[in-house]
């Protein structure tokens, strides 16, 4: 049975997951050899599998290729949504936003795909890019996917708050909730994970987790 979730059905499953799954055997943020990782995503799929992962996304930097270029969608298990990590600017702030479900074949998505490797692992490159938040979440939509705002606690900004309900407003469907901040961006991390908590449920956005993994996949705990 072909594994991939009917992204119309993404954001009914996403808001589905809780704290317990993503603790356990749901990771929704990891990478691979297509963008900064160091395993090719048939590697972080048999790493899932042994370690009885249900549900799995590899969000490369601006790619889709993990997917187009290999057959893990045919896997049975554990099952795949596809995913895609953005990088774009808002407000003078370098912002990651993360697209779940999408069509991997959607022209609107691949326009804004990145049209070499450097534009998927080099910080120098993808810092130049000119892409805003309006026009991912824009096409993440039109890809039939969800719009999620990656490891928010990150983001230089005087008021969080106010800050993702800008993004909201530009038709930002989730939030990034569980995230191993001890381990990964903590040099970066401008806000508390409680407080990114507390925003998602005051904007009602989608909460979502993941080890931001780029080699085997780790627990965020």
């Amino acid at each position: 049975m072909h594994c991939i979730v009917q992204n119309k059905k993404i954001t009914q499953l996403l808001s589905g997951f809780g704290k317990a799954d993503f603790e356990k055997d749901v990771d929704l943020h990891m990478h691979s050899c297509f963008s900064d990782g160091r395993l090719t995503p048939q590697e972080l799929v048999a790493d899932a599998q042994k370690k009885n992962y249900r549900y799995i996304a590899i969000a490369d930097h601006n790619t889709v290729d993990a997917y187009k270029k290999t057959d893990i969608l045919n896997t049975k298990s554990p099952q795949i949504i596809t995913a895609i990590e953005f990088d774009c600017w808002y407000k003078g702030v370098l912002v990651h936003i993360l697209g779940y479900g999408v069509d991997i074949y959607n022209e609107e998505l691949l326009k804004l795909c990145a049209k070499n490797k450097k534009e998927t692992e080099a910080d120098i490159v993808r810092l130049l890019n000119s892409r805003h938040p309006k026009d991912v979440i824009k096409a993440i939509h039109l890809a039939g996917g969800a719009a999620v705002l990656a490891h928010p606690a990150c983001y230089w900004a005087i008021s969080l708050d106010h800050f993702v309900k800008s993004l909201k407003a530009l038709g930002l469907d989730g939030i990034e909730v569980f995230y191993p901040y001890r381990r990964h961006r903590g040099i970066i991390k401008f806000h508390k994970a409680s407080t990114v908590k507390k925003i998602g449920e005051k904007y009602n956005l989608i909460m979502t987790g993941g080890s931001d993994s780029h080699g085997e996949i780790e627990s965020i705990i």
